[in-house]
């Protein structure tokens, strides 16, 4: 699942190519992409609208309009294309769900699975999933004092904590592994059990790793004009997630993966002891 490198690595990719873009028409190829909005709700709404900027909040792609924006969520698999208006209708085979055609080219929304989204709103906190997301792990507020706040006020095993979006945004199962490898410390520590260098250590780890992700995803940048485009660097930073009974890179001991709250949590049990 995309999570706020990857989206923020697509907003910064995709501002220089709508910006200041205006949106002639849409497209509903597949309703399930939008729903409940309609095609004709989202028709009168978009048609003739002015792209004035591309932002992120947490996991959700933000299109800022002259009037109202476009929230899009990935989930899983979703991701955006670009077809030059030069190169002709998008070839024939290519799975799309919806699309912004604009002077120059279209823009289009693919999620084969069906589980992303795309909504028009008047503002970005119409969205419920929006207005209750925690603050942005990006984001400047995201300090350690915040963090500590957050995970004294609600204690609960740290991994659970650092994938609730209603807590910290932007941080799914990939960086919260990643992020508490880096620190040393265990899925299960309860957060209000952490020492005041364990704090610290934690909300380093955080930082480096959602840094060193985004300069993965943007290394090579997403490629729009690629129908088989896919984040392609993430995996050489890896440390943890995804490398079950490999050794571990900092001891040598075997990596494993557990369940917690239904989703899959990589860890080191030699480095991460609780």
């Amino acid at each position: 699942m995309p999570e706020a490198p990857e989206v923020e690595a697509v907003v910064r990719t995709l501002r220089p190519l709508v910006q200041g873009k205006q949106i002639h028409r849409i497209r509903v190829i597949h309703e399930v992409a939008v729903r409940p909005q309609s095609s004709a709700f989202l028709n009168r709404r978009l048609a003739g609208a002015h792209i004035l900027d591309a932002g992120r909040r947490g996991k959700y792609l933000l299109l800022m309009l002259d009037r109202g924006c476009v929230a899009i969520h990935f989930k899983f698999d979703g991701q955006l294309l670009w077809f030059d208006k030069a190169a002709g209708a998008p070839p024939r085979g290519v799975h799309l769900d919806f699309t912004f055609e604009m002077e120059d080219g279209t823009l289009a929304f693919v999620d084969q699975r069906h589980l992303g989204h795309v909504q028009w709103l008047c503002k970005p906190d119409d969205s419920p999933g929006i207005k209750a997301l925690g603050v942005d792990a990006f984001s400047k507020l995201f300090t350690l004092p915040r963090l500590v706040e957050i995970c004294r006020s609600r204690p609960r095993p740290l991994k659970i904590l650092l994938v609730d979006q209603t807590r910290i945004a932007g941080i799914g199962n990939i960086y919260a592994s990643e992020s508490l490898w880096l620190a040393r410390l265990s899925p299960w520590k309860r957060s209000d059990l952490l020492s005041p260098a364990e704090f610290k250590r934690l909300h380093k780890a955080v930082v480096s790793v959602l840094a060193r992700a985004l300069e993965c995803c943007l290394h090579p940048p997403p490629d729009f004009r690629n129908p088989q485009w896919w984040f392609n660097g993430v995996e050489k930073m890896l440390r943890v997630y995804d490398r079950e009974v490999k050794s571990c890179r900092r001891c040598g001991s075997k990596i494993r993966r557990v369940e917690q709250g239904g989703r899959s949590t990589y860890f080191c049990a030699n480095c991460q002891r609780q």
